[in-house]
């Protein structure tokens, strides 16, 4: 029995796979694209669409990848990772909201603390410096009490003379009720921001405990670039099911690492791909920023990239499909990396 569905995750696809069925997921844009093979009025329906699901896996299912199950530890992890990174997201997009709110009646607070609103020290004076009046009336004592009970040791008392200076600065005011408005709207978003740093942080542990109870853990986080919480973002999107992916290729192209070429009589193309694995994306993007200063041949490789012209961007993302590639080879032979094995053939291609 073969199912076809338009996802690859939840109780119905779980129990599907559990029951023995072999279970292609399709995605919905090349569903649309069956869909004008079959009918070109644009007519949609339910059992039209379960048509054309059934039509695909009948006759191309050779182009497409069974969902392969993961174990449940995996799936653990990639719960907790999932919602960590989530939550991360939504407290930046917390903090714009902030940032924007004080650039309305507030300036001075965002010369008193930059881009770094969600960090400690914000979340520790903005309750008490919520409108202006109330940060120029602030003294530095009552600052470098807030700072130290909010757990900063260092540098106390140069942190208060800036934060003082910044927020007793000239700046164009509001009407009193209007400023009340807005000071109420600051301490309610910073209250709910510093509720959502707590909770990441305990995420955080939830991620690290689980993550180190998976066999593949000691191989991905030997790999340069990625820890304990980016490991854990790529065995979530990775999974970790034997059968999933072919070869390394197979586990680029998932990746979206991997260019597209297009290519049609003499003009030839090469971008990166758009359709892809956005968590999966965004923890690979950050694993070869930061190989870039852990691993020799990861930064060689970068500057080679970089000396022929590629962006920052273009360099990074060719440097990520090489380091994926390179996690492809050791969780197959089950070996952690090693620098010298890893890049042997760029030293030997460059001597």
């Amino acid at each position: 029995m073969l199912v076809g569905i338009e996802t690859d995750r939840g109780p119905w696809v779980q129990a599907l796979i559990a029951t023995g069925y072999t279970v292609y997921a399709i995605n919905p844009m090349q569903v649309s694209r069956y869909r004008e093979r079959h009918a070109v009025s644009g007519a949609k329906s339910d059992p039209g669409d379960a048509h054309v699901l059934a039509e695909i896996v009948r006759t191309d299912r050779a182009h497409h990848r069974a969902v392969a199950g993961d174990s449940e530890q995996a799936e653990v992890v990639k719960t907790l990772a999932r919602t960590h990174q989530s939550m991360i997201w939504t407290r930046q997009r917390q903090t714009n909201q902030l940032r924007s709110m004080l650039r309305e009646f507030h300036p001075a607070a965002l010369e008193a603390f930059g881009a770094d609103l969600g960090g400690r020290d914000a979340l520790a004076v903005l309750p008490i410096a919520s409108t202006p009046v109330a940060g120029r009336g602030l003294s530095r004592s009552k600052i470098a009490a807030a700072l130290r009970k909010a757990g900063r040791q260092r540098n106390i008392d140069p942190t208060a003379v800036r934060i003082v200076e910044a927020l007793r600065s000239e700046q164009l005011g509001l009407s009193d009720a209007l400023t009340a408005a807005y000071g109420a709207s600051v301490r309610s978003l910073v209250a709910v921001i510093a509720t959502m740093v707590e909770q990441i942080g305990v995420l955080e542990a939830e991620v690290d405990r689980c993550f180190g109870l998976h066999p593949d853990a000691e191989i991905i986080t030997s790999q340069p670039g990625l820890g304990v919480v980016l490991g854990a973002r790529v065995l979530a999107e990775f999974g970790d099911a034997k059968d999933r992916f072919a070869d390394a290729k197979g586990r680029r192209n998932y990746a979206g690492t991997s260019p597209v070429t297009k290519a049609s009589g003499t003009r030839r193309v090469v971008l990166a791909r758009y359709a892809r694995n956005k968590r999966l994306a965004d923890a690979l993007h950050q694993q070869a920023f930061a190989a870039l200063t852990s691993s020799p041949g990861a930064r060689a490789f970068y500057d080679s990239h970089r000396a022929r012209g590629a962006t920052h961007h273009q360099a990074l993302r060719t440097l990520s499909n090489r380091l994926v590639g390179i996690l492809d080879g050791c969780l197959r032979h089950r070996t952690t990396y090693d620098e010298a094995t890893a890049w042997a053939h760029r030293q030997t291609a460059a001597a």
